[in-house]
């Protein structure tokens, strides 16, 4: 059996690790740590080493490379149609399929779901994936991520996309668990490198102050998962393509979950459909000052949004926000009051196709990839645009 491996050369004896390990496993034996057979591997210590003196041993996996073709998507939909990230990910596979001259697939699980393999095909699949069961009625993470890995097994696809949302994010970690691959979560942008063909993986790290580039160069699939408006949806076409049954066996699966009741959030104007948006953040000062954009909000039929600091300032609901730990949008219109405009931010708006901010300081960064800039009290100027609004929008 392997336990974790220690560099005695390393070691200083600190006892970090010690206190570490879950189920005490390590002990110090003179000026130097040790291990016993209750080692699970769970790598508690490794993290906590000063000097990087613990490792975990690992037989590194042997994947014949040339053997995986193809770019899949997979499917999130409601019962009814997909989610508009599967056809935004679906141009971005065409891309990357092009440039490996590989097929584009689709990934989709669910009941009586086939009626939706015409669109997918329509926005870039060649081939629809399909397994349908009772089972997969409703998302649970145990019969999909199963089904997945074992049409992955079988057809040996070299890229996975799938979209980083709340059931994107749990099946993606899933998959990639079950078949040992490596997964880049929230990725900003997607390339193929042209030397080795390799998906290069770009996404916001260090809170967002870099952009980190992630390979998985040794295993496949290579997995990303990719937030909402990242991308933007491709035309629709009439093209048709081949749907590939699958079929699996739920009998030898122990599923610990079952759904009692399926109840959809329903909201007034959805930040990530919305084609106008007005935001705010910590220069409203208060948040009573909300109502302020509100009232222009309403008045535009727009949504409502808001910057990290406001929600971390408990001004407004976490399901407002916009940008990097928030929600990433691409409306035609976003308007920016008191946001000074950090990287996080920006990061999760700044495709939107016009962008008006509003702030009291001309340096403010916002200003700097906005299309019109407005140097002022949020205060007196939001609600003198508001009046303007309602007299020609006659509301």
């Amino acid at each position: 059996m392997s336990y974790v491996k220690i560099d005695k050369n390393l070691c200083v004896g600190c006892g970090a690790c010690v206190d570490a390990c879950p189920v005490g496993a390590l002990f110090m034996e003179g000026d130097k740590v040790e291990v016993n057979d209750k080692c699970n591997l769970c790598g508690s210590c490794v993290g906590v080493c000063p000097v990087n003196a613990l490792s975990i041993p690992r037989e590194a996996k042997k994947v014949d490379l040339s053997d995986w073709k193809g770019v899949w998507v997979i499917t999130e939909h409601d019962g009814k149609k997909p989610v508009t990230v599967t056809f935004e990910l679906l141009g971005e596979a065409s891309k990357l399929a092009s440039k490996r001259d590989t097929y584009v697939g689709a990934v989709l699980l669910g009941n009586n779901v086939a009626f939706m393999a015409d669109e997918l095909f329509s926005y870039g699949a060649d081939r629809v994936f399909l397994c349908e069961s009772p089972v997969l009625e409703h998302y649970r993470t145990e019969p999909y991520s199963e089904v997945i890995v074992e049409m992955v097994k079988h057809f040996k696809p070299e890229i996975i996309l799938s979209g980083a949302t709340t059931q994107g994010r749990d099946l993606a970690g899933s998959v990639a668990t079950k078949l040992e691959t490596g997964l880049t979560a929230d990725c900003t942008g997607l390339e193929i490198c042209p030397e080795t063909g390799n998906l290069l993986q770009t996404r916001p790290a260090f809170g967002g102050n870099i952009m980190a580039t992630i390979l998985c160069p040794n295993t496949r699939p290579q997995m990303s998962t990719v937030r909402p408006k990242v991308f933007p949806v491709p035309p629709k076409t009439d093209k048709k393509g081949d749907i590939v049954n699958f079929s699996f066996d739920f009998s030898k699966l122990n599923i610990r979950t079952e759904v009692l009741e399926y109840l959809p959030f329903e909201e007034k104007i959805s930040l990530a459909d919305a084609e106008i948006i007005v935001s705010g953040g910590r220069g409203l000062g208060k948040p009573e000052n909300f109502e302020i954009l509100k009232e222009l909000a309403d008045t535009l039929g727009a949504a409502l949004g808001a910057s990290r600091a406001a929600v971390d300032a408990g001004w407004i609901s976490y399901e407002h926000q916009v940008g990097q730990t928030g929600k990433t949008v691409r409306p035609k219109i976003y308007i920016a009051c008191g946001i000074s405009g950090s990287v996080q931010h920006m990061a999760g708006m700044k495709h939107s196709d016009i962008i008006i901010a509003i702030n009291k300081d001309p340096e403010a960064p916002i200003f700097k990839i906005s299309n019109y800039g407005i140097v002022g009290d949020l205060n007196v100027i939001v609600p003198l645009l508001t009046k303007e609004l309602k007299k020609h929008l006659g509301s």
